[in-house]
């Protein structure tokens, strides 16, 4: 063999020993790996390859009820289908949109551009949620490749409207949004479920393949402390109130003053939460916990009870009241343009007078009366479980920059000082029941979807601002402001009301505007509470705008409802009521003619001054008292006459003139009955106060 033969052979053989050891080194290491996948790594892409073929879907609970005090159903959830999109190839997006755009609100041009961007993007969405029955029995026949119909809970108020402000609303996720609904989400949502179950690569299931469910775990219900009855009185009653004074919004509060339970909370204009979307945000805001106002002679209530409870009045102190006081550097004006003179301090309260309570402020001094407020908890949240609640506005001793006398005067007799409703009879109560400051809540209980008790409210004591002995002669003080002042219009036959009118001042820029609130604020039983009642009028536009004349009766109405519907028995019977009698308007009647009515309608006559035109008469008319009651009168003291303007009665009612004439120093003299057609004399004539008007009324 030749040489060279022999050195090729050589290097063929080493080419080939190579290629053999690196073909048996790779196909060692493939046989590895080979081995690594099976053994050691089995379980893994075992579970790889089951989560391509599981896809995990969400399974919603149930959202938890809600119910009133009686359980009355308020809220619940209920299935509804919605369309679920899954990408998929070969489907023509075009045909699909134009097959389902007549059962959904939404034009095939909207369906087709969703359709198309999200099968790019290979992701899953949902088209449409809460489609009718029949809409979705006609979708599920079209049989359209990825348009799965799935029923998912839709939150439903079978109630409507009712008690809309604190239930709030549910979004279409099952998550809470406002209100109760948005307070206690955690516990009303429950916690979702999983299903898992086998499918090929174009989504379709598999038959025989594996499912994994782990089951959803419905929410908790909620028992709240409103009766659906005592909630139904109030929002009627409101509806009527805020239509006929023309007001911008309203609001009745009813409360247990011995719990802080809160029966009703009726807010107007009002809103359907099935329907929310259709409604101004504004509409649901429940103003009586979110929104500030200056709450005005209501407050002089607590003014009362610091001044009582420190031991600075009694009903006979003494007061000098007139028209106006200068304080602090600037002016508190009485209600009254000739002012209440020398008053007592129940007659202060039966007549509201602004200066005697702005005197009382300044004498107390912020450093004593701070403490009182704070104690019946203004300047801070009361804690009630809803969102977004307001603390209000009370200024610190010694942190008021300029004219601390004079804002501290005015807050006296409520102004100065924002508060929520809430608040206000929330501190209201605490004179109802006694002196205690009761933690106001809206839920009773909570409770698992098999009814059992998870957690119980109990009645929470927050202070004790005044003392129990206080709190009763304050009541009898309250009383009286009914029987025989300005709040006459909320006594109810057979049961004692104690309460206080209220007729606050609306702030603007750089002082206080035209516009009015109309508020009255009390309690009944007044010896024994059942419930305390707050009505609030904002900026009503009637000629009369006084809390006394436009909340007062609503109270009333409102009151006497819910006092029968509880049960409450009234002290007098019928015969005994049919024996009152009401006291006539005698005001601006010379004092021969006044004592003559008083006594054709079975009362005496008391002047409590020297004067021959009758200014002020207490009880005020239209109360309901016993025969041979003592009306006192006061006379207007001056010698030269005074002129005012005679106002525009076209158009009026009866009651609504006769109020309107007599605020202003006239004399009232109807005929006929119905709506007033003439006057004499004319609207913007110049008169004598005193002189007579007459006006004729037709049907």
């Amino acid at each position: 063999m030749k040489l060279g033969e022999l050195v090729n052979r050589k290097r063929i053989c080493r080419r080939s020993a190579g290629l053999f050891l690196i073909f048996a080194v790779l196909t060692s290491a493939l046989c590895f790996r080979l081995g690594y996948l099976q053994l050691w790594s089995k379980a893994r892409y075992t579970n790889l390859a089951e989560a391509q073929r599981l896809q995990p879907e969400l399974i919603d609970p149930q959202r938890g009820n809600i119910y009133d005090r009686n359980y009355e159903l308020l809220a619940r959830s209920v299935d509804a289908y919605s369309i679920h999109v899954i990408p998929v190839s070969g489907r023509d997006p075009r045909a699909a949109a134009e097959l389902l755009a007549p059962y959904l609100d939404m034009s095939a041009d909207e369906i087709e551009t969703l359709l198309v961007e999200n099968d790019a993007k290979q992701r899953n969405f949902w088209l449409a949620r809460k489609l009718s029955l029949e809409a979705a029995n006609a979708i599920r026949e079209l049989n359209i490749p990825g348009i799965r119909l799935i029923t998912r809970p839709q939150r439903f108020y079978p109630q409507g409207s009712l008690a809309a402000h604190v239930i709030g609303i549910a979004g279409i996720d099952n998550q809470g949004l406002e209100g109760i609904e948005y307070q206690y989400d955690d516990l009303l949502k429950g916690t979702p479920g999983t299903l898992k179950v086998e499918k090929d690569a174009v989504q379709r299931r598999i038959p025989g393949g594996l499912e994994d469910m782990v089951p959803p775990v419905n929410g908790w219900d909620l028992v709240l402390t409103l009766d659906a009855a005592v909630q139904f009185i109030a929002e009627k009653e409101l509806q009527s109130a805020v239509s006929a004074s023309k007001s911008s919004a309203g609001i009745i509060l009813v409360m247990d003053p011995n719990t802080g339970a809160i029966l009703a909370n009726a807010v107007y204009p009002t809103f359907d939460p099935n329907n929310y979307q259709a409604y101004p945000t504004a509409h649901r805001r429940n103003i009586a916990v979110t929104d500030l106002y200056e709450p005005g002679s209501t407050f002089k209530i607590f003014t009362a009870a610091a001044a009582l409870d420190l031991g600075i009045v009694d009903a006979n102190r003494q007061f000098y009241s007139g028209p106006s006081w200068d304080v602090g550097g600037g002016t508190v004006r009485s209600s009254n343009i000739y002012g209440n003179r020398n008053i007592t301090f129940l007659e202060a309260i039966e007549r509201s007078d602004n200066i005697v309570f702005a005197q009382l402020s300044v004498e107390m001094g912020p450093e004593r009366f701070y403490p009182y407020l704070a104690g019946f908890g203004y300047g801070k949240k009361t804690g009630v479980d809803f969102p977004g609640e307001a603390a209000g506005i009370l200024p610190k001793p010694g942190q008021v920059v300029y004219g601390e006398t004079l804002r501290w005067a005015n807050i006296g007799f409520g102004q100065g000082i924002a508060v929520t409703p809430l608040q206000l009879l929330t501190a209201v109560s605490a004179v109802a029941n006694g002196g205690k400051l009761m933690k106001p809540y809206y839920v009773a209980e909570i409770r698992d979807e098999y009814g059992k008790i998870i957690k119980r409210t109990e009645p929470e004591v927050v202070s004790q601002p005044i003392a129990f002995e206080t709190s009763k002669i304050l009541t009898e003080f309250l009383i009286s402001a009914v029987n025989n002042g300005s709040g006459s219009r909320a006594r109810i036959i057979g049961f004692e009301v104690a309460g206080k009118t209220g007729t606050a001042e609306v702030p603007e820029q750089g002082g206080y505007g035209e516009e009015r609130i109309a508020s009255f604020v009390g309690f009944a039983p007044a010896d024994n509470p059942r419930v305390a009642v707050l009505v609030v009028l904002y900026q009503p536009q009637t000629e009369v705008r006084y809390g006394g004349v436009l909340a007062a009766p609503v109270f009333q109405t409102v009151t006497e409802k819910v006092l029968e519907y509880l049960g409450v028995t009234r002290r007098q019977a019928a015969a005994q009521s049919s024996q009152m009698v009401i006291v006539p308007n005698v005001q601006n009647y010379p004092a021969a003619e006044a004592e003559k009515i008083l006594k054709e309608n079975k009362l005496t006559a008391n002047p409590l001054n020297e004067g021959q035109i009758v200014r002020d008469q207490i009880p005020s008319p239209g109360s309901r008292v016993l025969p041979q009651t003592a009306v006192n009168l006061l006379f207007y003291e001056e010698t030269e006459p005074i002129m005012v303007t005679v106002p525009n009665l076209i158009g009026k009612s009866m009651r609504d003139a006769s109020t309107l004439v007599s605020e202003i120093g006239l004399q009232f003299r109807p005929k006929g009955s119905g709506i007033a057609v003439r006057q004499n004399p004319a609207v913007g004539a110049r008169v004598p106060i005193g002189s007579v008007i007459e006006v004729e009324f037709q049907p």
